[in-house]
């Protein structure tokens, strides 16, 4: 059921402060102030805020940009405090204002708000994902770093090809120790991340019937688990597709502009990655998406453009594998 909210608070987040806007719907007028992005600050200024707007909690809607670890502390009050709150990608708050000079945090907390008051029939409450989402996708991000840290590291060994070993030897230890500690690193994340996997009854099934699908591997599989909460946050896999980036998109206008179908630079590059090596896995030893590689390469089909269409399976599969309940089965071998 739509609610209808008599005021509406725009937060601009940063590290070590919120700027705030609230407007009364009704009247337009505006509110403006700032605290603290601390426990303390947060707590007041809710505090102030039920006992200023007369205690009409289920009136009120804040509206913030999503800007990571930093809102996390509101969300926790604003949820605990069982406030409708609604965090939002800061790009489609920005590409919302139109053509804007100059830029400040009081005037950012008021195009939030505004944002909110435009968009209520958008309207989607947000709430934070539990304690194991929030680790898991953390551990992922730790993950990449250090294997950034590693792929970096490893760069050193291109200097023996021009460099003497008397110039290098001593860099070649530090670089030797450093990577020995970085690789041990890697595996103990990698395990944490299994052992977090397998001790959430959710996580190993579904981890379980992904990882049985051609060219889903472990880190694939973990991936899309932690990217879809659990298959929790898109209503279907053609959502999910164009989260990724691998949903194509027409590119035309009028008689003069009739660009080719192609994807939007707008995804998860992480989640995108994955797919395609997924999809370079399952076209070479999953029986069906080969014969459908091969099939469109040789209509004349663009190479990647097929591969594309491959990762789209993918997805396919895994959200039907979700909805199933059952792991997947190669019809084509069974039929055999």
């Amino acid at each position: 059921m739509k609610k209808n909210y008599e005021f509406v608070i725009g937060l601009d987040v940063s590290k070590d402060k919120l700027d705030y806007c609230i407007i009364n719907q009704s009247t337009l007028h505006q509110d403006f102030g700032q605290l603290t992005n601390t426990a303390n600050g947060i707590a007041a200024f809710l505090t102030s805020v039920v006992k200023k707007l007369k205690g009409k909690r289920e009136g009120i809607l804040f509206c913030l940009e999503n800007t990571g670890v930093y809102s996390m502390p509101l969300c926790y009050w604003l949820q605990a405090s069982q406030f409708d709150y609604w965090v939002v990608s800061a790009l489609e708050i920005k590409r919302s204002k139109g053509i804007v000079r100059g830029k400040t945090d009081k005037a950012d907390s008021r195009d939030i708000a505004l944002y909110a008051m435009s968009h209520l029939h958008q309207l989607k409450l947000s709430s934070l994902p539990e304690k194991d989402f929030v680790e898991l996708r953390l551990l992922l991000t730790e993950r990449e770093k250090v294997i950034k840290a590693i792929n970096l590291f490893n760069m050193t060994n291109e200097s023996k090809n021009f460099l003497p070993n008397s110039v290098l030897k001593t860099t070649l230890q530090h670089n030797k120790r450093m990577m020995t500690f970085l690789k041990k690193q890697l595996k103990q994340i990698e395990q944490s991340i299994e052992n977090l996997v397998e001790a959430n009854p959710i996580f190993k099934q579904q981890d379980e019937l992904l990882q049985s699908i051609p060219g889903v591997g472990k880190q694939t599989s973990v991936l899309l688990i932690a990217y879809t909460q659990a298959f929790t946050l898109f209503q279907n896999h053609r959502q999910f597709a164009c989260y990724a980036g691998v949903a194509p998109f027409e590119y035309s206008s009028g008689s003069s502009i009739k660009g080719r179908t192609k994807v939007s630079n707008l995804a998860n590059k992480k989640l995108k990655t994955a797919l395609n090596m997924a999809a370079l896995s399952a076209k070479k030893y999953d029986t069906q998406l080969k014969f459908y590689y091969e099939k469109k390469v040789a209509e004349g089909k663009n190479k990647m453009l097929v591969l594309n269409a491959v990762r789209c399976k993918i997805i396919s599969r895994a959200f039907a594998v979700i909805n199933r309940n059952s792991k997947y089965v190669d019809t084509m071998k069974a039929v055999a």
